[in-house]
């Protein structure tokens, strides 16, 4: 029973750490996305500037509560970011996020004649044919 609530704990842990990686591969894209205004690319700087100052909305004399603004505020700016960016181009982002390569694959055998082949003409010295290129003399 532990092990199996230690696997289902790690795997929110996992879940938690994709969704943040992800949040902020978007972030990142948005910033540097050319379509979206400069006056939501401000917020951040604004947002990372309230963190660093010494002004606070709460006092920090008690260890702790003090900090919980700054994160509090912190993530508010980082979430009202991504509210002030147009839709569409965030939807473009998160989808191109999102997006797995489609495709097929097959798996190509060699057989052991071309594997010999292949080497030879690796082996050959560049701008001399291999013993397979060359033309077959029938005289020897």
């Amino acid at each position: 029973m532990a092990d199996n609530k230690r696997l289902h704990d790690s795997e929110q842990a996992v879940g938690f750490l994709t969704a943040t990686a992800k949040q902020a591969r978007l972030i990142l894209r948005l910033l540097g996305d050319r379509r979206v205004p400069i006056w939501p690319k401000l917020i951040i700087p604004a947002t990372i500037a309230y963190v660093i100052s010494p002004i606070d909305l709460l006092a920090d004399p008690i260890l702790g509560l003090g900090q919980i603004d700054d994160v509090a505020v912190f993530f508010i700016g980082l979430k009202l970011f991504i509210e002030l960016c147009p839709t569409h181009i965030v939807r473009e982002h998160l989808d191109d996020l999102s997006s797995v390569i489609s495709g097929s694959y097959r798996v190509v055998k060699e057989e052991p004649h071309d594997v010999g082949a292949a080497q030879a003409r690796l082996s050959a010295p560049e701008g001399e044919p291999s013993d397979e290129d060359k033309p077959a003399n029938d005289a020897e």
